[in-house]
């Protein structure tokens, strides 16, 4: 599957000096964390490499905006991986382009809940940038139209009330940021997977993935912890790990301010409960004799680390290509087997499925105020609003199966990694 690679970019010239060819470093000031995208079989994407490049190094794009928009594309290399298709294939045959199909897939995902109206729009957005850019620099030239552009009026209001249009330049392509109709949408647009399919998934991972990535996904569903956060967990984290009295749960505490630090989104600092077994579990990995060699190859950095790559490696934040790559089997396994429940499961789902049961337990034993506050706390929410999307979901989805004393009970043994079958 591909990846997103940060590198760092020093502007060179080329040079011929006593019949050789040198490389002299030019003033400009080198870029730092330059996001490549990388396709499966360990090729570069030039082309979007280069566009990277050229927002970059302009005045008008900071790398924020760099890496949002190929944090977008990367969507849509996996897409096009996954599908067999190539970024130029623009047939006779408008329902084969490979952009009309992307943009059918993109609404698909929104219709279904697995995207957030907000993000299928950006997405494409973002994709038909990248290719006019192209076009502008005569990278491509399809036989084709690759789309119809068309003008759009935009109404805006000023301070005192009063509205006047804005005519701006849109395409047949571009997809509106409107809700679906009845849909409450979580966090990032991901919908929770239910506790069976959560068994199911686990089940699996025990059986085909690595430990690494199975003990990640047991994280994921047991503590709601971001990937970026999972992959910067340290050995020590678990180590000053806190008990909740008559709980029997402990709490980790992560984000900046945590000793150690544990990269959080927004960099929010608190902590988050996890299962006391799971924490065994995890303790237990940690001094095994398969994570010590990891260790034993690590940088003095990473050697801290909780989880490593067989060559030592951090695994390396949000945008991890191990992570992708090893998700990517798990799906591939599960399909060959005919194993509907990974279709559309991203590692976030854990997060969602997390807070959701959470909030159902917390509805169940704490006042409304009481619930969401803790929910909120557990889940490092910025914003008490994307907690109250749970209230809201459960609300709109109480005739779903499984009950919270279902999912306590699972949070306590499935924790532990001895499943029932």
């Amino acid at each position: 599957m591909a990846s997103l690679e940060l590198i760092h970019y020093q502007p060179r010239r080329a040079e011929i000096n006593d019949g050789s060819l040198q490389w002299k470093d030019l003033k400009r000031k080198p870029i730092k964390n330059l996001p490549q995208i990388v396709w499966e079989e360990n090729s570069t994407w030039a082309e979007a490499n280069l566009w990277a490049l050229d927002q970059a190094t302009s005045s008008k794009r900071d790398l924020k905006t760099v890496r949002s928009n190929m944090s977008h594309l990367l969507a849509y290399a996996k897409w096009l991986e996954a599908e067999s298709m190539t970024w130029w294939h623009f047939p006779e045959r408008e329902s084969e382009r490979c952009l009309i199909r992307f943009r059918g897939a993109l609404v698909a995902a929104r219709n279904n809940g697995e995207l957030a109206p907000s993000t299928a729009s950006q997405r494409m957005a973002a994709v038909i940038r990248f290719y006019k850019w192209m076009l502008s620099r005569r990278l491509i030239s399809p036989e084709w139209p690759m789309w119809e552009e068309r003008s759009v009026g935009i109404t805006l209001t000023n301070s005192f009330g009063l509205e006047h249009t804005m005519r701006v330049a849109s395409t047949d392509l571009s997809i509106p940021n409107r809700k679906v109709a009845g849909a409450i949408q979580l966090e990032d647009g991901l919908l929770p997977v239910s506790v069976s399919a959560m068994k199911e998934i686990l089940a699996l991972s025990d059986r085909i993935a690595t430990e690494e990535l199975s003990l990640m996904l047991r994280i994921g569903f047991f503590t709601g912890l971001r990937i970026g956060s999972i992959t910067d967990l340290k050995v020590q984290t678990l180590d000053n790990a806190t008990t909740v009295p008559e709980v029997g749960w402990k709490r980790l505490a992560v984000g900046p301010g945590a000793r150690p630090p544990v990269s959080t989104k927004f960099s929010v600092s608190g902590s988050v409960p996890i299962p006391e077994e799971l924490l065994e579990t995890l303790l237990s990995y940690s001094i095994s004799t398969r994570r010590l060699k990891r260790q034993a190859l690590a940088s003095p950095e990473d050697q801290g680390l909780l989880f490593l790559t067989r060559y030592g490696n951090s695994y390396s934040g949000d945008d991890s290509r191990a992570v992708n790559v090893e998700m990517s089997r798990l799906r591939s396994s599960g399909k060959k087997e005919g194993t509907k429940v990974l279709r559309g499961f991203h590692f976030h789902r854990t997060r969602a499925t997390f807070a959701t049961e959470l909030m159902r337990v917390a509805l169940k034993f704490m006042p409304v105020g009481d619930a969401i506050q803790y929910v909120r706390e557990s889940c490092l929410h910025k914003d008490e609003s994307t907690t109250m999307k749970y209230i809201k979901f459960i609300e709109a989805n109480k005739a779903m199966s499984e009950a919270a004393d279902a999912f306590t009970s699972l949070f306590m043994g499935f924790a532990r990694g001895s499943a029932d079958e």
